[in-house]
């Protein structure tokens, strides 16, 4: 009888017992899942269906014939002895030799009496004893005839199974057989079976999750014959495969890529590649020195590359040419049409690894719910041309441990583009994206992919392989962004002046003596205050108040005095904006927007447009709030009466005070303020409650003063966002003293002037 092996290199499952450290079957117990246990599964279920079984569930009872053929042929009479069981062994099953039915009859033997010490009777004992003889003959007549093998017997089991299922498992392992038993509907049932973990053991790979919803092992033999299927179409399954990404720290992606290919990993079955997006840059004034070094370094080290910018050229018409689109009727069949018009490497593993990569991605992108025939047809031919164009730049004389690099400057704008992308992230090739222009959009998604995202942008559209223009940062420069690395980051709560150029706002449900409190508070002090990646929340105050408390129209002006800030802005005649302002902006306003969103392109080619002096990371604030309020629908009639477009064209064209107000807002230290008047009966107009919800959503405190408690901007909205105080009597016809919003005060030099002690008077 073989003992139970302990060990925990699954791979050693795949040996010979001569081959093993310890010589044993192997009886494992898999209570989780990541992409490692999914490879080991459906090599094991291989193996299984080659020399073994699968078993999905529990197994079916012997019907009443079956049972009779055993009383026939083994006899009625039943003892728990090991010698009766020899001989029934050696009657029902006569294909076996004598050695593998002294195993069998010995390891039945054990199961009968794990059973009995359940506490089970003995016409329980003697049913169990018929059910395992004849799931020996009926269900394992092609596995008993290998018992105690070299090459031993895989046997997988998942889903829900018995006590009978589980003896059963042990009664093979104990036959020599490796058992893997999928614990994927929980350990529940198991360990009630086994508490102690005496019969398995339990498999554990680092990073295991608990298995998908609905997994069985008939999806897994469903994956596994789509590999068969898929590999046939490769012309055989590559030796190697891809650890992309892995050997990588992911911190500094530019100098890990300088790593020499032959030094990243020693595992001669795979190739270490990289599949990585960089969007935005860590720092302007370095950027493109550091691609320039990245370049110089690349090329001075002797591997291939290739740099493409901003697209990847078309098709030429003479590329097109050798491209057959005819003779088919189904996405397998086009798909390898399309790649038998690759010129294919000459390295035979090479040429398995395009092959794979090839169909991989595009049975992937086939399987997209938008994706047509034709559709389907133009990306394959697109690929298969940029194939026949790159392969042979990147991969003459290509050997392991080879890693050429493809860099693509501007991201892709295309899915042609980004499915060629994956199919050469598959290859041994490294592929970087680089996206320095925050504003451009790149439609490339891949689980594979590693995206690393900066804050800043910036405008480059060739690749700097010349030493013109570049700018080079002293000691003390690197000295103090490597300081600001350490210092400002999400973990030390310290920010740096305008280190964020994305915010939400978050807006707070007060009491109202906690407007008071909050009001002058920097944003990063408020509750509710976060930094997710590189966007800033900030807590916010969207609030009326209406009524005078206690009666004193003096008392509530002077507090209204009080909560005044240089950053504020207070507005005490209705409306603000009126609807017959002058307003270039609402000519041909149907221009402004495209699909819901506003059309920027045409916005910035608009001769009218009155934003061009602000910096760029605020232009681009405010067209993306533009954007959240038009499609949070929060003012009634978007997208019913036109209001998106008067939506558009007012806040395209704010006052100079508001602007100004915007362009300085720090997210992370006291954010502006508007305080709104309205003592009278005159209602604030359509587009002040544009205005005022926009500087909502842009991280401003809002604030109606309503002494007289009428309706104000709520009847402008669709949800009930505004959060109301009343805290006095109401009262009328009050006018509001002329309020004196402080100046901001000049900052304190932070140094002394360098000689501004020598040549002070009397010196």
């Amino acid at each position: 009888m073989l003992e139970l092996h302990r060990t925990d290199d699954p791979g050693e499952i795949f040996l010979g017992l001569d081959k093993r450290r310890e010589g044993c079957a192997y009886f494992y117990r898999i209570t989780g899942f990541n992409e490692k246990i999914e490879r080991f599964i459906t090599q094991y279920c291989s193996a299984a269906r080659a020399k073994g079984a699968v078993i999905g569930g529990k197994i079916s009872n012997p019907d009443e014939s079956q049972i009779t053929y055993f009383a026939d042929m083994a006899g009625q009479e039943f003892r728990l002895d090991k010698f009766f069981i020899g001989k029934a062994v050696g009657r029902w099953l006569p294909q076996m030799n004598n050695s593998q039915c002294t195993m069998a009859a010995n390891a039945v033997y054990n199961a009968l009496n794990r059973f009995k010490a359940m506490g089970k009777n003995e016409d329980m004992v003697r049913n169990f004893y018929i059910r395992l003889m004849c799931w020996l003959y009926y269900k394992f007549s092609t596995v008993i005839i290998h018992f105690g093998e070299n090459d031993a017997p895989k046997i997988i089991a998942g889903g829900k199974l018995g006590k009978h299922e589980l003896l059963l498992l042990k009664l093979l392992h104990e036959c020599g057989c490796d058992v893997v038993l999928l614990q994927n509907l929980g350990e529940e049932d198991y360990n009630s079976f086994d508490p102690r973990s005496e019969l398995s053991k339990k498999l554990y790979i680092p990073d295991m999750q608990p298995f998908p919803q609905g997994f069985d092992l008939a999806k897994a033999e469903k994956a596994e014959e789509e590999r068969r299927r898929r590999a046939q179409m490769y012309g055989g399954e590559p030796r190697l495969s891809a650890a992309t990404n892995m050997w990588m720290a992911g911190k500094d992606i530019i100098e890990e890529l300088k790593i020499s290919p032959a030094s990243r990993g020693n595992n001669g079955s795979m190739y270490y590649n990289s599949f990585c997006k960089l969007t935005g840059v860590p720092d302007k004034l370095t950027y493109k020195n550091d691609l320039y070094k990245f370049y110089t370094e690349i090329k001075n080290s002797g591997r291939k590359y290739l740099i493409v910018e901003n697209k990847i050229p078309t098709p030429a018409n003479e590329e097109l040419g050798s491209i057959d689109r005819t003779g088919f009727n189904t996405k397998e069949q086009l798909i390898a049409a399309m790649l038998k018009c690759v010129k294919m490497p000459p390295d035979e593993e090479l040429k398995k690894l395009v092959a794979k990569a090839y169909i991989d991605v595009m049975l992937e992108e086939s399987a997209k719910p938008d994706m047509t025939s034709q559709r389907l047809t133009t990306m394959t031919v697109c690929v298969s041309c940029w194939l026949n164009r790159y392969l042979p730049m990147l991969f003459s004389g290509w050997g392991m441990p080879m890693i050429p690099l493809f860099v693509m400057l501007g991201g892709c704008s295309t899915s042609h583009e980004a499915a060629f992308l994956k199919v050469m992230s598959r290859l041994p090739c490294d592929v970087l994206v680089l996206m320095p222009n925050l504003n451009t959009k790149c439609v490339l998604e891949d689980a594979r992919l590693f995206e690393l995202k900066y804050p800043d942008s910036m405008n480059v559209t060739e690749y700097p392989t010349e030493m013109v223009g570049i700018q080079l940062g002293t000691a003390a420069y690197h000295a103090e962004r490597e300081l600001d690395r350490t210092l400002y980051n999400d973990g030390t709560g310290l920010f740096r002046d305008y280190q964020y150029a994305k915010a939400n706002s978050v807006i707070l449900k007060t009491m109202y003596e906690e407007i008071d409190m909050l009001w002058r508070q920097e944003t990063k002090f408020r509750p509710n205050f976060s930094v997710f990646d590189d966007t800033v929340n900030i807590p916010v105050i969207f609030a009326k108040v209406s009524g005078v408390k206690d009666s004193q129209p003096s008392k509530y002006w002077k507090n209204i005095q009080n909560m005044l800030t240089e950053n504020t802005l207070v507005i005490g005649s209705v409306p603000y904006l009126s609807p017959n302002d002058d307003n270039p902006m609402k000519y041909n306003s149907g221009a402004l927007l495209r699909g819901g969103k506003l059309n920027r392109e045409a916005v910035l080619a608009r001769r009218e447009y009155p934003y061009r002096y602000l910096r760029q990371e605020t232009q681009n604030f405010i067209f993306d709030k533009i954007d959240l309020l038009i499609n949070s629908r929060l003012i009634n009639g978007t997208f019913q009466n036109g209001t998106e477009y008067l939506i558009a064209s007012t806040l395209l064209f704010m006052p100079p005070a508001v602007l100004r107000l915007i362009q300085g807002f720090d997210f992370t230290k006291v954010n502006p303020k508007i305080i709104y008047i309205n003592t009278g009966e005159r209602p604030i107009s359509l587009e002040d409650a544009i205005l005022m919800a926009f500087l909502n959503m842009a991280g401003f405190d809002v604030l109606f003063l309503v002494p007289t408690g009428y309706r104000t901007v709520e009847g402008f909205f669709s949800r009930d966002i505004l959060d109301e105080h009343k805290i006095g009597e109401y009262m009328y016809d009050l006018q509001a003293p002329r309020l004196k919003v402080p100046k901001a005060k000049p900052p304190a030099p932070k140094n002394k002037p360098l000689f501004g002690g020598l040549f002070r008077k009397g010196n």
